[in-house]
């Protein structure tokens, strides 16, 4: 920031607090739909899971919000932890294609408590999450790689900024406070990686403590708590702390055409419950399944990857090929690949302490390995290539040329209802609940509150 120019969180800020519902693009409204139905449901399918339940029990106030599936009213930075940590607990919620960063798990959650704390209507939900939505997406495209390399989860770090600034522009802050909101929110921000290690469940903690971060530096800013307008270029600013230097940052996508291109509209939907840059390699398994004679007949397969997704989904090498927790097993292409070619599929009963202690699974992770492909053009696509050879010399290939429900091969409506129906079913909700969830999240953007959500807290 040079001296005259304004900051970018000013340049966005002055965006932000101008936006109405009407100029948000069909495309962006029906993105943020889609997310909205997506969360809902992923809330409902992990509400028994024990990591919602110890933090719903570690909470020590109470208040107006919900937190879907569980009854009582809870304060918002309770209610948003335990939705984020609920919707992306297993990790089947919607991603960014730029770089991995998960929006939903941290925009609906902070939102859905903003709005029952302030009596906010729906079209203060939409311009909320259309702001904070595509405020993520951007940030994510600065640096790309360079958050994760520098040991930080993306998703928590940029998810905190969207947060702070989507509730900030549901609350209709002035730009000086939607400013400040960001720069209280920087210092909020955190999220390392070590899960990796052990598949442990920091992870799904990040969007939601991103969530509640949010909520409360916004609300701080309301009040006239001062924070750095230079959070994001500034000398010691976000992406100094929380990115490695050697990759270039580009601050153009934060300070030009805000609301002239919509990269929010190119959210992608997992059709599989585990990370985002495992999928292809999913999809690459189950083509080959119907073409094997028998799986004994695989004598070993190789995955031809991005370098940047190595220390994510491929090492260390033991813990890959034999994962210690279901959590963990979403972050090995090893097991998903062996698991894809044993059940037909990935889906939330594929990642439970049962299926990834089945022997013949693990054996068949441990003939799956990885080569680089220096063509490979990861962050900017995720693709998915296997070379299998058979134990009589024969080889068969097959590649995923793309995210499926993705920008390049999205989910039609009947997958993405069949998702949520499904999810919905694993919580233990019956098919009317999910046509009054579904009701609730398609008029939800042109209603005069949120008070339906209270109808969905058991």
């Amino acid at each position: 920031m040079t001296q005259g120019q304004p900051a970018i969180a000013e340049v966005f800020a002055r965006w932000a607090a101008d936006l109405r519902a009407e100029a948000v693009p069909p495309a962006v409204r029906e993105a943020l739909g889609r997310t909205l139905m997506d969360s809902l449901a992923l809330m409902v399918a992990a509400r028994h899971q024990p990591y919602v339940k110890a933090v719903i029990e570690a909470a020590d106030g109470s208040g107006p919000c919900t937190v879907v599936g569980h009854s009582g009213g809870f304060d918002p930075m309770t209610a948003a932890l335990a939705n984020g940590t609920a919707v992306h607990g297993e990790d089947y919620d919607d991603t960014f294609e730029g770089t991995p960063v998960h929006v939903g798990a941290v925009m609906v959650p902070a939102l859905l408590a903003a709005a029952q704390q302030r009596n906010l209507s729906g079209p203060d939900l939409l311009c909320g999450l259309a702001a904070g939505s595509e405020l993520i997406c951007r940030l994510a495209l600065v640096a790309p790689t360079a958050i994760h390399r520098q040991g930080f989860h993306p998703t928590a770090v940029c998810g905190a900024f969207g947060a702070a600034a989507g509730v900030a522009t549901a609350l209709r802050l002035p730009p000086a406070q939607i400013v400040s909101a960001l720069g209280i929110v920087g210092s909020m921000a955190s999220g390392i990686i070590e899960y990796l290690a052990e598949g442990t469940w920091t992870k799904r903690m990040h969007p939601g403590w991103a969530a509640g971060a949010g909520w409360r530096a916004a609300r701080m800013a309301e009040t006239g708590f001062l924070g750095p307008r230079s959070v994001f270029e500034g000398e010691h600013g976000a992406f100094h702390a929380f990115a490695v230097p050697g990759i270039p940052r580009d601050f153009s996508h934060l300070s030009e055409a805000w609301g002239e291109r919509w990269e929010v509209a190119n959210l992608a939907f997992k059709p599989y419950a585990c990370g985002t840059m495992a999928q292809p390699f999913i999809d690459c398994a189950l083509s080959l399944r119907d073409r094997l004679p028998d799986l004994e007949a695989i004598d070993h397969i190789v995955a031809r990857v991005g370098e940047g997704t190595v220390h994510r989904l491929w090492e260390p090498r033991a813990e890959k090929i034999k994962p210690s927790t279901p959590y963990g097993a979403k972050f090995s292409v090893p097991y998903c690949v062996a698991v894809s070619l044993h059940d037909g599929g990935a889906g939330l009963g594929q990642f439970t302490e049962e299926r990834i202690a089945d022997p013949a699974v693990l054996a068949q992770a441990s003939k799956v390995t990885y080569e680089i492909d220096p063509q490979n053009d990861y962050p900017r696509n995720y693709s998915g290539e296997l070379l299998v050879s058979l134990k009589d010399g024969t080889e068969l290939t097959a590649q995923q040329p793309c995210l499926r429900g993705g920008r390049g091969a999205p989910l039609d409506d009947g997958e993405l209802w069949r998702k949520f129906t499904s999810n919905i079913h694993f919580g233990g909700w019956d098919d009317s609940r999910a046509d009054a969830l579904a009701l609730f999240a398609r008029q939800a953007f042109g209603g005069p509150d949120l008070h339906g959500l209270k109808d969905f807290a058991t």
